[in-house]
């Protein structure tokens, strides 16, 4: 038995993590796409390493894009397997690929233009809706951590994490040559302690770990709540300055927590009165879903629904689906919110606000999330003087602020209390991955002190033996 990094190696997107059994099989720990990356993102995404129609099974962490996001690429390049994952996990994850589709539908026309300037030959889309449709017809939910046979010798077991809805830590029990190994993928671990979410479970006793490490050398910034951080910005920019407050957020999981903190003022009273936009048709698909799904809710919310039938909705608060109502967000003179994706500020129609607002003093872009290196909303931490957007050069007079402690990531106290359920002289060996590379080093060496005899940080398509 063997597996192979096919991304999130040394990075923090494109999860991708192969195992092959002795007799052929091959086992696809989420297949997720690059974003970020610049130049390179085009190839990234259209070089597998492997072939996707030797793939027998897909097994999916949970559904944002960066994990989920080339399932229909997988099929349309040979893929005739299962897709496996949580029932939460399916539901988000099939709005997502349909929505990932039709920007890839809508991208291939204005990056083919440019090539054609260039003397280059136009490119294939990536993938598309029907695409996308084909691949939903593969999945198969798996609910709750009791074992499901994929077949005789190999068991999936799944266990929640508390990242977003429906993510999973990935349990295998795999029997070869009359040996059982246990192989654990933690996907993307959530915070201990979060306001929607139920906390990280417990898995078994792994032979193997898979392990993320976004903020392996962190610490996340507890010293306030989400609301009051929140409403600290909001008065600063919208109630002193009249101006607007812009926050990149993804539309599965972010936007929905920045919702429910909303709400939260409400109930208390303190929410400045002001008019709150979710520009995104596909938050409010998410939220949507979220609302269907109150199985993967602590204890508070639960007990909070039994009072606020919606906590994700409060007064003053707009949905805006149709472009042309976005667009006039633009010229909208009054102090507002303006939530819209992406949460890197990369693409979507929170750049357009960006565009617009950036050179404004009155305004204020709030960064909620991780960005990678290269995105929009890395640059913005930056605070540079100037900034690129769609070609053109902006002046930076608006405010860049930042909240790092809504990160749906774990800390290194929240990795370290993930893993506290193991023996690590029992771990053969662990993996750190979907982490920048001096990030996977620092917390490879706490993991070392911690016992974990082995640690390794592979590389992009490298392969080990599971013995």
């Amino acid at each position: 038995m063997k597996i192979t990094f096919h991304g999130a190696a040394g990075a923090v997107t494109g999860s991708k993590h192969l195992i092959e059994l002795n007799d052929g099989t091959k086992i696809l720990l989420d297949c997720g796409m690059f974003q970020g990356h610049g130049k390179e993102t085009e190839t990234l995404n259209r070089t597998w390493g492997f072939n996707p129609a030797d793939v027998n099974y897909v097994i999916l962490s949970h559904a944002h894009v960066d994990h989920s996001g080339l399932i229909p690429k997988l099929v349309k390049d040979g893929f005739k397997g299962r897709i496996y994952a949580t029932p939460a996990t399916v539901d988000l994850t099939e709005i997502l690929l349909y929505n990932s589709a039709y920007i890839q539908e809508a991208d291939i026309i204005f990056l083919n233009k440019r090539r054609k300037k260039e003397g280059l030959p136009p490119l294939d889309v990536l993938y598309t809706e029907d695409d996308a449709r084909r691949a939903s017809e593969r999945f198969t939910t798996v609910a709750g951590s009791y074992p499901f046979p994929l077949r005789n010798d190999i068991s999936l077991s799944l266990y929640e994490t508390g990242h977003i809805l429906g993510s999973s830590t990935i349990f295998l029990r795999i029997r070869e040559n009359g040996k059982t190994v246990n192989i654990a993928f933690s996907g993307d671990v959530g915070r201990y302690g979060d306001p929607i979410l139920r906390s990280p479970q417990t898995f078994p006793q792994a032979d193997y770990i898979i392990i993320e490490s976004t903020y392996g050398n962190k610490l996340h910034n507890m010293s306030d709540t989400y609301a009051n951080e929140l409403k600290k910005h909001i008065t600063e920019t919208c109630i002193e300055k009249g101006g607007k407050l812009i926050i990149p957020a993804f539309s599965v999981g972010r936007t929905q927590e920045i919702l429910y903190a909303l709400n939260e003022l409400e109930i208390n009273n303190t929410l400045p009165e002001i008019d709150y936009f979710v520009d995104s048709p596909l938050s409010v698909e998410a939220t949507d879903v979220v609302k269907r799904h109150p199985e993967c809710f602590n204890k508070a919310v639960i007990k909070l629904m039994s009072t606020d039938f919606d906590p994700f909705d409060f007064k003053g608060l707009h949905y805006v689906k149709d472009a042309e109502e976005s667009k006039k967000l633009n010229d909208y003179s009054k102090p507002c919110v303006i939530i819209s994706a992406s949460g890197m500020a990369e693409a979507g129609r929170v750049k357009h606000h960006i565009a617009n607002s950036i050179s404004k003093k009155r305004n204020t872009v709030l960064l909620v999330g991780y960005c990678e290196p290269v995105s929009l909303g890395a640059r913005l931490k930056e605070h540079p003087e100037t900034i690129r957007i769609f070609g053109e050069v902006f002046t930076v007079r608006a405010d860049i602020r930042e909240i790092n402690s809504m990160s749906a990531h774990a800390d290194y106290n929240d990795l370290s209390q993930y893993l506290a359920c193991q023996y690590p002289d029992e771990v053969k060996r662990i993996f750190v991955v979907h982490g920048e590379q001096e990030v996977r080093q620092e917390f490879g060496k706490r993991l070392r002190r911690k016992g974990f005899k082995d640690v390794v940080l592979p590389k992009m398509h490298e392969s080990f033996v599971l013995e």
